[in-house]
């Protein structure tokens, strides 16, 4: 098995989620006592969270790629980001510490093709669903799909609720109606599916309540390290 570094704490909520879900998926192929090889930085998001918002994203780099120093020093094989947003950042976090990278958008990619969605629906914060240098303009050059955000008052819906509700561990069933709503304008406008591109979304955001098919990108990704970890696989 190899050695996975995690840079998480973006929030620690979904770095949670993403813990379980390594060591479930490793106990599941391997059987018995085992867990995922794990090393993990976790930051303080409130520093990190300030600079998305001034827009540093060059310093915000450097902090994270310092970090996957660290992780590599420690004896990391390959890196996991675990947030959608600061794959932005995500080239400038592999050349500072030379690990591979695996992207959230390519796991993401590979199954809404897999599932022969063409066209989907992106949810996540303000940063992810306005600048397509995040994942839009990857899943579109690399797997050849439409991919659509919703409008200027449900982005802002959508990007509240994820830094004042879900990274703070807050789920209430107002904010998963509305969003549930939001999801369902999506489909009246002929998205096929959603793409749940905030690693928080999927405590509020599951199959059962959504009107259309759900991507969940923290469990694609989870799951797409556990075949690295396993398997010698890109």
């Amino acid at each position: 098995m190899k050695m996975l570094g995690i840079l998480g704490g973006m929030s620690w909520e979904s770095t949670a989620v993403y813990y379980r879900l390594l060591n479930q998926g490793v106990a599941q192929r391997l059987g018995g006592l085992h867990s995922a090889q794990l090393l993990l930085h976790s930051v303080d998001f409130a520093p990190v969270a300030a600079l998305q918002a001034q827009g540093d994203w060059p310093v915000a780099a450097q902090r994270l790629g310092d970090a996957a120093c660290g992780l590599q020093r420690a004896g990391a094989q390959g890196l996991l980001l675990a947030t959608n947003t600061m794959h932005k950042v995500a080239d400038a976090i592999e050349s500072a510490c030379g690990l591979p990278l695996l992207h959230i958008a390519d796991a993401t990619g590979a199954a809404l093709q897999a599932a022969g969605v063409m066209h989907a629906s992106l949810l996540g914060t303000r940063f992810t669903m306005e600048d397509d240098s995040i994942v839009r303009a990857r899943l579109h050059q690399r797997f050849g799909l439409n991919i659509s955000v919703p409008g200027p008052e449900d982005r802002a819906l959508m990007h509240r609720v994820i830094y004042e509700e879900l990274c703070r561990g807050i789920v209430t069933a107002r904010s998963r109606g509305s969003v549930v709503a939001l999801i369902d304008r999506q489909r009246a406008q002929g998205a096929q599916a959603v793409i749940l591109g905030c690693t928080e979304i999927g405590l509020l955001i599951d199959a059962a309540c959504s009107p259309l098919p759900v991507f969940d990108t923290t469990a694609l990704h989870a799951a797409a390290a556990v075949d690295w970890m396993l398997l010698e696989t890109p």
